[in-house]
């Protein structure tokens, strides 16, 4: 394991917020936060996490939740995708570990051609979709591909999803006017398996 892989999931571990940015801007950014909670060694037997995106005013109606897995390959770091198949059961679990610890392998699925590709970038790591327009993603009965790009500092975490239409390759849905501006509100670095290393 890289300190490269220990850097990325150390600073990836914690619950980050675009509270600034919404206050500044509500007009075009509601208040959103995003948890990034490291899921035990044996479920992975490596470095995974449960993530949860929601509405600050909805803490319990996550819009958006994941599974992902952390490897490294041919000098850069893959971060697996999977979708849970029943994702409600779990909501919460960003914030409350008995949730979380509900949560098992033959719970999620697989989101192939769908992982994110990080490299890091002096002071930060920057991630995309990995190529082929193959991450596919129905939203409002149109057929998409997802454009994903992320910036991740220390203290970071700025994201910009858009879903093509595969057909005329124009936006479908996602952002229109930038990325989310999220800052890091509490680590969860400690709670990474390799927490010793990372301390």
């Amino acid at each position: 394991m890289t300190s490269e892989l220990i850097a990325l999931a150390s600073w990836m571990a914690g619950h980050f917020s675009n509270q600034k940015q919404a206050s500044a801007n509500p007009q075009s950014y509601a208040h959103i936060r995003v948890f990034f909670r490291p899921l035990p060694f044996e479920f992975f037997g490596g470095i995974g996490f449960y993530s949860e995106q929601v509405y600050d005013y909805d803490l319990w109606n996550p819009y958006r939740q994941g599974i992902h897995r952390l490897v490294e390959q041919e000098g850069q770091i893959y971060i697996e995708n999977y979708g849970l198949k029943d994702g409600m059961l779990y909501a919460g679990a960003g914030r409350e570990l008995d949730i979380l610890r509900t949560i098992k392998p033959d719970c999620i699925e697989r989101r192939y051609n769908c992982s994110m590709i990080f490299k890091r970038d002096g002071e930060m790591f920057r991630g995309s979709v990995e190529p082929g327009e193959k991450c596919l993603i129905n939203r409002k009965g149109c057929e998409t591909y997802l454009v994903s790009d992320v910036e991740l500092t220390e203290h970071t975490w700025v994201s910009l999803d858009r879903g093509m239409d595969v057909n005329t390759r124009e936006q479908v849905w996602g952002s229109t006017e930038g990325p989310l501006l999220f800052e890091k509100v509490e680590s969860f670095a400690n709670e990474l398996p390799v927490a010793t290393l990372v301390m």
